[in-house]
């Protein structure tokens, strides 16, 4: 596992040898449950006085990204394999069409392509015609990413949460 540790509010303690204490002992904790308590970036900030403006605190808060980037890695994706997203939910937008969500749970599923819906229900071939993510419209949904696929011409009443939007014959 990967973490990285932010001590807050460090703004509020005038002791700098306070500091290191309570990183040390925080380094301990870790080591005791068998993390890399003495590898791990621990990065002592302010998170309100970054918002206020202060130079030095935001610096932390960059170091703290720099950290994220640096020190954890990207996860992998299973982009080769065969679209597969399990339906969480579905959703009617007038003069749109039905949508449904999910999370990708492999493949890539891009606009235009055809997908099919599959179990509880029979078999239905569909078209996908939008993805969307965080209200931002897409050209494909990748593996690992929560998205929208809008499909042409299907109700909202024949699909339902349970059921799998994949590429056709993969399933």
């Amino acid at each position: 596992p990967y973490m990285i540790v932010f001590m807050n509010k460090c703004d509020m303690v005038d002791d700098e040898e306070l500091l290191e204490l309570v990183e040390m002992e925080v380094r301990e904790l870790l080591t005791e449950y068998e993390f890399p308590g003495d590898d791990l970036p621990v990065i002592q900030g302010s998170a309100l006085k970054a918002l206020e403006g202060d130079p030095v605190w935001e610096a932390k808060i960059i170091e703290l990204a720099e950290a994220l980037d640096n020190y954890i890695p990207e996860p992998e994706r299973d982009v080769d394999k065969p679209f597969i997203l399990p339906i969480e939910d579905v959703f009617s937008i007038s003069g749109r069409g039905t949508v449904v969500t999910g999370r990708v749970e492999q493949g890539i599923v891009k606009v235009g392509e055809e997908v099919e819906i599959v179990g509880i229900k029979d078999t239905v071939k569909t078209t996908c015609t939008g993805v969307e993510m965080f209200r931002k419209l897409l050209d494909e949904g990748r593996a690992g990413e929560n998205v929208g696929v809008l499909l042409r011409g299907t109700k909202r009443e024949d699909v339902e949460r349970g059921q799998v939007l994949a590429k056709p014959g993969s399933i």
